[in-house]
């Protein structure tokens, strides 16, 4: 969101945010108050519950009137509820203006329902039900589309694939510190995301190499004090560092091997950044993933403690030979540029405004 908004306001659009109060810690709102002077329409923060609730309602009137006091030309909403509110409030909208574009890019969230529960069914009929509200969908994968397809259905309404992207810096090498420890967990910590996954293969490789591995993981949530219990139990304590949010490219620098050890992904920015940085990464072949290194790729495991510690150790190994094996930078930068990103974004939003 953040390098999209800043490609946006660079092309002389103006731009505002509109999203939750209630996630989030000090780092995001640090992003938060460093983006706040480039958008000319502001961040309005209110809360939203991530589920269906009986909060929906007042916090869909609260953002309900943010919304019709900016009076915006293209309305963009992210995941389930940002979706929902972006196209039902710009249908309203239109009742007293002439064009407001509702676009929509679906992720994760509730693609990840399976369509035979009755959860499933719910969610999925809700959403062919919108698509009536929406003027294009935006997928960030095409394992998102083709989830969408299979649990949803074709869509009825224009639709195009556009990749996450990053800013030239982005692409910038991150050194090493000369401390740095042989791996790097960075994201949220919830079963999700896999921590509990790279704790038991650290476990695993430590003893298959050994040596114990030294590790940092960086990142907070509600299951982080079981990560911390998992770690005293194998014995980790001393060779396991947990660190608060930070910025990527500070955390890159902590560690010589990145592993993304999720059990579900969209298009996770973190793959994105770490490849551009030139760091060397293990990464589970879910969701959009693959798409990034290739379905081939030698980076790609299952979501398996055993095989990862098995990949930590060929990595670690040999690591220059590893290391090589990366995608290249300039083939990155052709598919994942933010300016590459807001580009076919543009494109898209100037397409729904005609229609």
């Amino acid at each position: 969101m953040r390098d999209l908004t800043e490609a946006q306001v660079a092309a002389g659009h103006s731009v505002g945010i509109v999203c939750d109060s209630t996630t989030g810690g000090d780092y995001e709102e640090r992003l938060f108050e460093a983006m706040k002077d480039n958008l000319a329409l502001g961040i309005h923060r209110t809360p939203m519950q991530r589920h269906v609730g009986p909060g929906d309602l007042a916090s869909a009137w609260r953002t309900y009137r943010i919304i019709q006091e900016l009076r915006p030309d293209v309305l963009h909403g992210h995941g389930a509820k940002g979706g929902a509110y972006a196209r039902l409030f710009g249908s309203l909208l239109r009742v007293s203006r002439s064009r407001v574009a509702r676009l929509y890019s679906p992720h994760g969230g509730s693609l990840h329902y399976d369509e035979t529960t009755a959860t499933g069914k719910l969610f999925f009929g809700l959403e062919r039900s919108m698509a009536r509200f929406t003027d294009c969908l935006l997928f960030v994968s095409d394992y998102e589309r083709q989830t969408y397809r299979r649990k949803v259905g074709e869509p009825p309404i224009p639709n195009t694939l556009v990749y996450n992207g990053l800013r030239t810096a982005e692409f910038e090498p991150v050194a090493t510190a000369a401390d740095a420890a042989d791996l790097l967990y960075i994201g949220m910590m919830r079963d999700l995301k896999g921590p509990d996954i790279f704790i038991e293969a650290l476990a695993l490789a430590g003893n298959a190499l050994g040596r114990p591995l030294s590790a940092v993981m960086v990142g907070d949530g509600d299951d982080l004090p079981r990560y911390h219990v998992q770690v005293e139990r194998l014995g980790l304590k001393s060779h396991v560092r947990f660190l608060p949010p930070m910025p990527a490219r500070q955390a890159f620098a902590l560690a010589e091997l990145i592993v993304v050890p999720s059990r579900a992904e969209a298009m996770p920015y973190i793959v994105l950044e770490a490849l551009a940085a030139g760091m060397p990464m293990i990464a589970t072949a879910v969701g959009g993933i693959p798409e990034i290194f290739g379905e081939d790729s030698p980076a790609l495991i299952r979501p398996d403690a055993v095989q990862l510690a098995a990949r930590m150790g060929t990595a670690l190994d040999a690591f220059d030979a590893y290391r090589r094996l990366m995608p290249q930078t300039d083939e990155l930068k052709a598919r994942f540029g933010a300016d590459v990103m807001a580009a076919e974004i543009e494109k898209a939003y100037f397409a729904a405004l005609q229609k």
